[in-house]
């Protein structure tokens, strides 16, 4: 991890300070940097795998980490990201075909799991990889340390991103992009005083390891929850009074109704989103439940990391909501078309970046159909326009778009003009196939409104006609990835197969 001489300071001049809160459990810094060092040790020991084929330029030893959110995680990260080793977290929640594949292909030469009967330690055992259970080592916890290195250059962090196939995309970073980003944030975010973090998202995802990394690097305590349980969160923010909160939307409106009717959370003074686009409703439910706060939200990719960030509330710029912020410091963002001309203002075209932040690539599962990088800059495959302030509009991915009748519909587009209908709380857009449009439009929403022709006229005030979704459903509780967000597939599923989770509204 490319903050190993911050924890050491922050070891030596405040070991006491909690560094890691998850459920009851408690972590300082002192704890945190012995146990991490006595884990390297462990590490360093261990006979490096044969059956390696990766190239992985300097790396010595690579630890898989499968722990969810476990108050070892941070430890074990901060040892296996230690130079020369590297580190690649994977999510204990993916199917058990995903982790075998993951594994199979890394080799490597420890897997580190939190439960000795789950998936990822019976894949691990049956590749030969030597398997660890995080709080059950096979060394004396008060083993002397390893020296952890302070500084160095490389790969330090393997993460796996979802492709248009089964594949899982592995791709791979460097210790000197996460510094740059970690000491630019410290300023954009203004981390400097060291405030309590907040994040209930998985640790084994983007959003949720990237805040654990930078409350520790700027000294702070970072709280999560061993799963997600809303009721959980909103306890947490109020009786450990949390001062920054970073989450995906979801979480958030989960958050609300679990608090409502209670006072507002008035220690929180930021209120980080990313993940899916911020909607009218959204930040006016944030606006009463975090009345002190500044409600931000970036936008950036795994591959790429931080493109933009913009200030909806509290700030002296009150942004736009249908806008996610201008270019993070030292990004520059175009916007392009198929031929990768620069289209400039207002007209839609795929959006590129250029920057020094970005990953170094995949080492498997490049499908070719989203992240790349051409002499024009680095892209994922999201679509958007700039307006004349250089404020970003996504309007969705490409391989995303639905053909109706012809034109060209992007489910983001559709989504978030739903989503600024009162009583909707949130909407997931489809395109069904259809004799006669080629793709249906389809709208599944959540909230109060339960009535297609008040969301239709809804749509109608916002979107041209063959936008406008021709059906309309309702459901009750979303079904969620590990990773906070909806999951879409399992939604469309639902409403083919006519299984009972989503209902038809009538006008």
């Amino acid at each position: 991890m490319p903050i190993h001489a911050q924890l050491l300071r922050h070891a030596t001049d405040r070991p006491d300070n909690p560094a890691l809160v998850i459920g009851d459990r408690v972590l300082n810094y002192g704890k945190l940097h012995s146990r991490a060092g006595a884990i390297y040790g462990f590490l360093q020991g261990l006979p490096r795998s044969n059956r390696r084929t990766l190239e992985l330029p300097g790396v010595e030893k690579l630890a898989a980490l499968s722990l969810g959110n476990h108050i070892g995680f941070a430890e074990y990260f901060i040892a296996a990201t230690a130079a020369p080793n590297a580190c690649a977290v994977i999510d204990p929640m993916m199917p058990p075909k995903r982790i075998e594949r993951i594994i199979e292909q890394l080799s490597p030469d420890v897997l580190v799991v939190d439960d000795d009967a789950g998936p990822s330690a019976e894949i691990g055992r049956r590749f030969g990889v030597p398997v660890v259970v995080a709080g059950a080592e096979p060394f004396d916890g008060g083993a002397a340390e390893g020296e952890l290195p302070n500084e160095a250059e490389g790969i330090f962090l393997i993460g796996f991103t979802s492709g248009t196939t089964a594949e899982p995309k592995a791709y791979y970073r460097s210790r000197e992009q996460w510094r740059r980003s970690l000491d630019r944030g410290r300023l954009v975010f203004e981390l400097e005083d060291a405030p309590s973090t907040l994040c209930p998202g998985a640790l084994a995802h983007g959003l949720a390891l990237y805040a654990l990394v930078e409350a520790l690097d700027a000294g702070g305590t970072f709280h999560s929850v061993r799963k997600w349980d809303a009721d959980a969160v909103a306890r947490t923010l109020s009786a450990a009074e949390i001062e920054r909160l970073v989450a995906v939307p979801t979480h958030i409106a989960g958050i609300a109704r679990a608090w409502a009717g209670k006072p507002a959370l008035t220690s929180l003074r930021d209120v980080l989103t990313a993940g899916a686009k911020l909607d009218v409703n959204g930040v006016e439910s944030m606006r009463r439940l975090f009345p002190k706060a500044r409600i931000r939200e970036y936008y950036g990719a795994s591959e790429i990391g931080f493109m933009t960030v913009s200030t909806l509330v509290g700030g002296a710029i009150d942004f736009p909501v249908d806008r996610v912020g201008r270019a993070y410091p030292g990004v520059d963002i175009s916007i392009r078309d198929p031929d990768e001309n620069d289209v400039g203002t207002d007209v839609p075209g795929t959006i590129f970046v250029r920057s020094d932040l970005i990953a170094d690539g995949y080492l498997w599962g490049d499908d070719g159909q989203a992240f790349r990088v051409t002499e024009a800059g680095a892209t994922v495959g999201d679509l958007g326009k700039l307006d004349e302030n250089g404020m970003l509009r996504v309007i969705g991915r490409a391989g995303g778009m639905m053909i109706s009748g012809g034109n060209n519909v992007y489910p983001a587009e559709v989504e978030s003009a739903l989503k600024a209908c009162p009583g909707v709380e949130d909407a997931v857009v489809f395109g069904l196939p259809d004799a006669y449009y080629g793709q249906r439009i389809v709208a599944v929403v959540s909230g109060e409104t339960m009535d297609a022709k008040i969301l239709a006229d809804h749509c109608a005030d916002r979107l041209v006609r063959y936008k406008i979704p021709r059906q309309f459903y309702h459901i009750e509780s979303w079904p969620m990835t590990s990773s906070g967000k909806i999951a879409r597939g399992q939604v469309e599923a639902s409403m083919i197969s006519g299984d009972g989770l989503v209902l038809r509204l009538s006008a």
